[in-house]
């Protein structure tokens, strides 16, 4: 990033906008692209003039970042942009939360913004805007140059803990597991890392990963796009779905330096589609221990946000933080319910949806090594076409066959803590034909309850017939659509259900990163 900007400020670029929420790593960052800058001028030469950093808000007005010395007290927003225009060749203006100047739809800020840029780049002067989310109307688009800054990567992460040891003199018996502590800190910002670290000493007296990751759990939440899943699902919980897990399995050492060095290309990801209650979502929470990575959980709906330009940003702060934690799994769920109406977004939304569509597809395409994508749907209808091309397989999860519903039987009474040979699984199996897992799942606690209130006895096969005999599945009330879903997947969709049962049983292995310095 340090390299980035300095190329910007050198080939003359008079607008940036870098989006952060860490205002003092920003401007630590530009402190040593602009000390770079100096260095390669030449020496003792006056018509060299050095590049100064100034730094601009409403609260501090305008500081000399350079020579430490304010230059004006000047906060309000036009006095800013008269103080850039008046500043020397090779200023670089700093100016926190400036954004939310723009946002505010005054055309007077927007013209004299652009008018002091046009003007900049004969002088070499910059004018950064700093804020923790994009806010640029099409009047701005063309003459500002977004920059996303990376969230600190497991070598900046070491770095805040060996200060933070060193500052309190905790001594290095604090810190147990270096590579475990940055590996749980990766997709926080340095603050929160900062925090988190310290939290830790506070409870335990040393440095603990475990508490780290707590605390990291809470930070991703705090957003509403994403949640970190700590599943204990394996793929042995799931009944059936026996070519999709062997095709997880034989990619399950994928994101290793052992598969890069044979050759294998990093795998993307994969769609599930099928109805409601087959197992998409719990094959999506059993790739945390196929792969043995973090799982992340991106709720889809809540990417669209109601503020201009909201809706695109918040994919960029999932996709940046799912980034620095990689390798990691990112789970869309309910896919085809977030990306419809992508063909009339123009009409419907401003084309927000569809701007959103194509920054997923891109970030997909070039910016996701490590990124192992698991979306789940009900259907491929509303999906883009781009979208199911750059998943590595499209799978169609059925209702499960005979010997797989005797599977979902088996796992379903042991979950509840009975013995599942007690029970006449073939018949159980044989009597459910067109039942989900989770209807199943749903025969199961239902029985439980008629066991219970007939005297607290233990319950029988005959307890699940008698719920069996009322029950109405989704197969017999939704069957013209299932047949209709069957018929548009074909030729699309590999079947995820096989009869040849695959050994689970292999020990998970843990991923390094890939990649990353």
């Amino acid at each position: 990033m340090t390299n980035r900007i300095a190329n910007y400020i050198q080939a003359g670029y008079s607008g940036l906008y870098i989006i952060s929420h860490e205002e003092v790593r920003v401007e630590a960052t530009m402190v040593a692209v602009l000390e770079s800058l100096n260095s390669g001028l030449p020496k003792n030469d006056p018509n060299n003039k050095q590049f100064n950093l100034f730094a601009a808000s409403v609260t501090k007005g305008i500081v000399n970042v350079t020579e430490s010395k304010k230059l004006a007290e000047e906060t309000d927003p036009l006095g800013i942009l008269d103080a850039f225009g008046e500043a020397d060749p090779r200023s670089v203006f700093l100016c926190y939360d400036f954004h939310l100047f723009i946002e505010d739809r005054n055309p007077l800020i927007w013209r004299k913004l652009r008018d002091c840029l046009a003007e900049a780049k004969a002088h070499s002067k910059t004018f950064v805007i700093l804020g923790c989310r994009l806010a640029l109307p099409p009047e701005l688009e063309k003459e500002i140059t977004v920059l996303d800054f990376t969230l600190p990567d497991r070598e900046q992460l070491k770095n805040i803990l060996h200060a933070l040891v060193k500052d309190n003199n905790l001594g290095e018996g604090c810190v147990q597991d270096e590579k475990a502590i940055a590996d749980a800190a990766t997709g926080l910002t340095t603050g929160e890392a900062e925090q988190a670290f310290a939290l830790s000493v506070v409870e335990t007296r040393h440095i603990a990963k475990d508490i780290v990751y707590r605390e990291k759990c809470q930070t991703v939440r705090k957003n509403g796009l994403l949640e970190i899943i700590d599943s204990k699902v394996t793929l042995a919980d799931i009944g059936g779905l026996e070519n999709l897990k062997k095709w997880l399995l034989e990619r399950r050492d994928a994101f290793g330096d052992a598969a890069r060095s044979y050759g294998l290309p990093v795998p993307r990801g994969f769609l599930t589609v099928g109805q409601p209650g087959t197992g998409k979502s719990l094959t999506a929470k059993a790739c945390r221990s196929v792969f043995g990575v973090p799982l992340l959980r991106l709720d889809a709906a809540r990417l669209f946000g109601s503020l201009v330009g909201q809706s695109e940003q918040n994919w960029r702060t999932a996709h940046a933080t799912a980034k620095a934690m990689a390798p990691c799994i990112l789970w869309i769920d309910e896919a085809d319910g977030a990306f419809s109406g992508s063909g009339s977004s123009g009409q419907t939304d401003g084309g927000t949806t569809a701007r959103v569509i194509k920054s997923i597809l891109q970030d997909m395409q070039d910016g996701s090594e490590g990124i192992f994508y698991v979306l789940t749907a009900n259907d491929v209808d509303n999906l883009p076409s781009p979208l199911l091309r750059r998943m590595d397989e499209v799978w169609n999860v059925e209702l499960p066959t005979g010997p797989e519903r005797e599977a979902i039987w088996r796992i379903q009474i042991a979950k509840v803590g009975r013995n599942p040979d007690s029970f006449n699984l073939a018949r159980l199996a044989a009597s459910s034909d067109g039942y989900s897992g989770a209807e199943i799942e749903k025969v199961v606690s239902q029985a439980l309850y008629r066991a219970f209130a007939d005297g607290h006895r233990e319950p029988v096969t005959e307890d699940v017939f008698a719920i069996i005999e009322d029950f109405l599945p989704l197969s017999k009330t939704m069957a013209t659509d299932i047949e209709r879903r069957r018929k548009r997947l074909e030729g699309v969709a590999k079947p995820a259900n096989g009869e040849v049962k695959v050994n689970v049983a292999k020990p998970v292995r843990k991923i390094t990163a890939i990649g990353k310095n």
